[in-house]
């Protein structure tokens, strides 16, 4: 997909980019494979704002995307590529031999037209999923399970690739999209390719309603706030707000690491992520 511009007709539109999505489906998602979503605006289930910065943006209807993939051995059609307000990058609908119908995650290179399959007698091709043992070492993996069964947890963002470097037994060194290199058990399922949509890294929104439209509200820095709404805030004039930045519970922020190096999936991780 290319990056698209406009004609400068008013200020935001004069550096407003988009990603062309003239190759997506013009029709609405799959209904039966849609839910309706609640915007929470940051609260949880007794009201109470436990995520600052959230609210309004335009109204939605979820997708059911497939990060399961255990329909083995039936191939499926891809019959649209589809846009979905809910994540970075784009979902097709799949249709089985047996007529049922589903979502997957968009890799990079899939066209309308291809057969995507499930198991372990699936090629070596983006879009079809695969136990990591069934892989071979090198290969660019992403939608990666992290335990058996339990559906795609990692490397699902748009442009995003994951490595699988070797493995060990029950297990495999795979290299993540932060630098990290972490153990994952062979009978997790994986995604051949990297997730498509690329170029949405190079999007200019243009103007801060743009952001507004995704549900976002403005961010408030630390040092522009009063004493007693943040650690940071207070002094005279434009103070930088001194000592080391910190969250507004006081938590170290910018560069400070804060894993506990107690956690339990601590004996997975290889190498930690590049600071």
């Amino acid at each position: 997909m290319a990056i698209k511009s406009y004609n400068p007709t008013t200020p935001s539109r004069r550096h407003m980019t988009v990603v062309d999505k003239s190759q997506l489906s013009k029709n609405g998602p799959e209904k039966s494979l849609t839910r309706g979503k609640k915007s929470t605006g940051g609260r949880n289930n007794t009201g109470r704002m436990t995520t600052r910065f959230r609210g309004a943006g335009n109204k939605r209807r979820f997708r059911l995307v497939d990060f399961r993939r255990t329909k083995d051995g039936i191939p499926a059609k891809v019959v649209s590529l589809e846009y979905d307000p809910n994540r970075s990058a784009d979902i097709a609908l799949i249709h089985y031999a047996d007529g049922e119908k589903s979502y997957i995650v968009a890799p990079d290179g899939l066209k309308v037209g291809d057969v995507v399959m499930n198991g372990p007698k699936a090629e070596l091709k983006p879009g079809n999923c695969l136990a990591i043992k069934d892989i071979p070492v090198g290969v660019d993996i992403c939608c990666i399970e992290l335990v058996p069964g339990s559906g795609a947890k990692l490397v699902r963002s748009a442009g995003q690739v994951a490595t699988l470097r070797g493995k060990e037994e029950d297990y495999a060194q795979v290299k993540l999209p932060s630098g990290e290199v972490r153990l994952i058990h062979v009978n997790c399922r994986a995604m051949i390719g990297q997730v498509g949509n690329l170029d949405l890294m190079n999007t200019k929104m243009g103007k801060a309603g743009k952001k507004r439209y995704l549900g976002f509200r403005p961010h408030v820095r630390g040092v522009a706030q009063n004493p007693v709404d943040h650690p940071m805030g207070g002094g005279e004039g434009r103070s930088s707000g001194g000592g080391h930045p910190v969250s507004p519970w006081g938590k170290l922020a910018k560069g400070k690491r804060t894993r506990n190096p107690k956690k339990t999936s601590k004996k997975f991780i290889v190498e930690r992520r590049k600071k």
